[in-house]
């Protein structure tokens, strides 16, 4: 099999005379620099693809896929609203809840929090939250006779309120009864019987569980509940399939899905990992200056060659082959390089985990990584591609070489 000249050309052009070695060095540069960006680049994108990830699994593991409420406010038939959301196909589960805002006093501590009544018997069917808890279990949430009703706590308030399993808690709501003096708050004592540990501060500091019976008496619910959490079989279908229970419940039934009610938090997050793409990006367009330096050198110091191949018939088209040829193949080096790097830096910062994060500024003890195959794709052809347009000039530069000037003093 013959191979072509101007591959064979590009390739001995990768050995520099030795009274010029400084153009072997400027091809070693060049490649690290491709390298260096794409492996930059990859591992950035492997690390923020990492929070975006594990924020996912942090919000649905507190939240359900799929919240139906009602614009009044409340819903008075409830079961017959779950019967028909549960016959809609993709879902899988799903719970009554009520929500409040009240507060909690122990000693001389009180913290606002966001009260949310559930039936523990189901609630672990729509979100994980309860499924594994520090410290207690999702049952005891069910009162028992002669004590005080149960109540779950995060792990931060639990720290704020300085309060442990079998302590008690007094719960103060501010829409209370009607006295002589006017509106007097209604109080009522909980007992701490789990502590859960969502790993968001938001939600770690300013949520507890009681029963939903529980909550519906003292919010004077009765059997009236706040909505309706819903489990589908696929997160990124949630969209369609809430809008499938809007169209099976009619109003004033309305339904939102998880990436609705968390839209800000993910475009913000999304448009992060554009910014920091196009950012880290010019690290490559910083070494594809490095190749067409490179190849300009190269193009000075075989003036005299080239003016030979121009004269034994070689075609302008020929001669701008060997150079784009040359360029490319130090862009394509670089790539690889890049990629196994940044592969390989990610794998080791994904299992060994030695960079740790505080964990009381962040929501994470350590750099979360997670590898995207679309972004192993992405990156290594934007850096060859880069890598080429930056051989265009250059190698213009030297089809247009008149070879009489070079070859007039030989």
């Amino acid at each position: 099999m013959k191979i072509p000249y101007q591959l064979f050309i590009a390739l001995r052009y990768f050995k520099s005379k030795k009274r010029n070695s400084g153009i072997s060095i400027n091809t070693v540069i060049s490649i690290g620099g491709v390298a260096l960006g794409v492996m930059t680049l990859l591992v950035v994108l492997s690390v923020m693809g990492g929070f975006h990830e594990d924020l996912q699994e942090k919000i649905l593991g507190v939240n359900a896929h799929i919240i139906v409420q009602n614009y009044g406010g409340r819903l008075k038939d409830a079961d017959a609203a779950r019967a028909n959301i549960n016959n809609i196909k993709g879902v899988v589960a799903s719970s009554p809840f009520i929500y409040g805002q009240v507060m909690l006093r122990h000693g001389d501590r009180a913290h606002g929090i966001v009260m949310k009544g559930i039936n523990p018997d189901i609630e672990t069917g729509t979100t994980d939250i309860l499924k594994n808890l520090k410290k207690g279990k999702a049952e005891n949430l069910n009162r028992k006779e002669d004590e005080s009703p149960g109540i779950i706590i995060g792990s931060e308030l639990a720290r704020n309120l300085g309060l442990f399993i079998d302590d008690e808690i007094e719960m103060i709501s501010p829409v209370g009864e009607v006295g002589p003096l006017g509106m007097l708050p209604k109080m009522k004592k909980f007992k701490v019987v789990g502590i859960f540990e969502a790993g968001m501060y938001e939600y770690d500091s300013s949520l507890a569980f009681i029963n939903i019976h529980e909550a519906g008496k003292f919010l004077n619910m009765q059997d009236d509940v706040t909505g309706i959490e819903v489990k589908t079989s696929d997160i990124y279908r949630a969209e369609e399939i809430a809008k499938e229970i809007e169209g099976s419940l009619g109003a004033p039934y309305y339904a939102r899905d998880w990436m609705q009610m968390n839209r800000n938090l993910f475009s913000a997050l999304k448009l992060e990992k554009i910014v920091m793409f196009i950012i880290l990006t010019l690290i490559i367009l910083v070494a594809s200056f490095n190749i067409v330096s490179n190849l300009i050198m190269i193009v000075m110091e075989k003036a005299r060659e080239i003016a030979i191949m121009r004269a034994m018939g070689a075609t302008g088209r020929g001669i701008m082959s060997i150079f784009m040829i040359h360029g490319l193949i130090i862009g394509i080096v670089g790539t690889v390089i890049g990629v196994m790097g940044g592969f390989a830096l990610s794998q080791i910062l994904k299992t060994y985990k030695f960079i740790t994060l505080p964990p009381d500024i962040y929501y994470l003890s350590y750099l979360p990584v997670r590898m995207n195959p679309f972004d192993f794709i992405v990156v290594p052809a934007a850096a060859i591609f880069i890598s080429f347009m930056a051989t265009i000039y250059p190698s213009w530069q030297a089809a247009r070489l008149d070879p009489v000037e070079p070859l007039r003093y030989e």
